[in-house]
This record gives structure tokens, sequence and C-alpha cells, in this order.
């Protein structure tokens, strides 16, 4: 990319001139945070990996433990130690079951994520192409690419409250209430 290309691509709010524009401001505004968060998921990602596999093995290891712990004698001197490493092997696993449901609500964060990075991408499109930009139908086109995108139902009656009328911050705390209140779908493994 030329000077000229990147300076052009950048902010121009310092030294605005007759081609200085708010609309061009806006997308590069909405790039970047879409850029951001993609990086925070890249490096969140990474981290989520090391955990999932440290976990991975200390279940193998915990079931090891316990079928050690339960081929102990049920009588003698090995009766007290047996119990004692039963019921501490069956407590970790319930704190590692505890750990992958958090584990899963943070896949459901990163995939929130992934569609607010989506949809910031295709907003950011549309407002910087002004053969679009003014056309009820490219916004029609583009809410319903987003709403294509949500895989929850409260994820798109939220949504469509706000397209109704519903003030933003209303609608997510209803959302907020219903995702808390709700049985989970969440599996363990």
């Amino acid at each position: 990319m030329t000077k000229e290309e990147n300076s052009s691509r950048g902010t121009r709010a310092h030294r605005p001139d007759l081609d200085w524009s708010q609309m061009r401001e806006t997308v590069l505004m909405m790039e970047l945070a879409g850029g951001q968060i993609e990086a925070a998921m890249k490096d969140s990602n990474s981290s989520v990996e090391v955990l999932t596999d440290s976990f991975t093995t200390m279940a193998g290891y915990m079931r090891m433990i316990s079928e050690a712990a339960a081929a102990l004698p049920d009588s003698g001197e090995g009766a007290a130690a047996k119990t004692q490493l039963l019921g501490a092997t069956e407590h970790v696993s319930d704190m590692m079951r505890q750990a992958i449901v958090a584990f899963q609500f943070y896949d459901k964060l990163v995939q929130r994520l992934s569609h607010v990075n989506h949809s910031l991408a295709a907003l950011s499109n549309l407002v910087g192409d002004n053969s679009r930009l003014f056309n009820p139908g490219e916004w029609l086109a583009l809410q319903e690419k987003i709403r294509s995108r949500y895989t929850m139902a409260e994820e798109v009656e939220m949504f469509e409250a706000v397209l109704a009328g519903m003030p933003v911050q209303e609608a997510l705390d209803k959302f907020m209430f219903k995702m808390n209140n709700r049985a989970d779908d969440i599996e363990l493994f």
C-alpha cells in the first residue's frame, strides 16, 4: 500500500480538507472496533485451549486415581484411605465439571462476539458505500443478515424489540434477566 493509499484510509479529523467525511471516520472507527474484538477473541482462544487441554489431562488422571482408590480394600488399613481418596476424587471431578460449564459459557461469549464483529463489518460496508447508504432496502437486508446470525431465541427477541422501538438498555436488561433465569442447555462431557 502506498503512502497516499494509507493516508486516504486513516483519519483526517486532525487535518480536514474538502474530501473529509464523517462517514469515512465512522467506518474507520467501526473497522477498528471489529479488529479489536477479533484480536481479543484470538488472544483468549489460545488461553482457553491450554485450559481445555489441561482439564482433559486432569480428567484422565482423576479417572486413574479413582480406579486405583476403588481397588483398595474395604477393610483394614486401606479402608480409611479408600474413603478419603474416593471422596476427594468425586469432589475434584465435580469441580472439573463446573469448570467445563464455564468453558461452555465462554464458547457462547465468543460466538456472540463473533456475531458483533460480523455485524460491525457489514454495517461499516453499508455506511461506507454511498450507493447503498440511503437505500432502505439495503438497511432491511443488513438487519435480516444480522438477525439470521443469532443462535438463541432470546437474542432474536432482543433484536426485534430494539427494531420495534424499545430502548437498547431496556431490551438488554430483559435479555440478561431471561438468560440468568432460564434452565440452560449446557452439556456436561
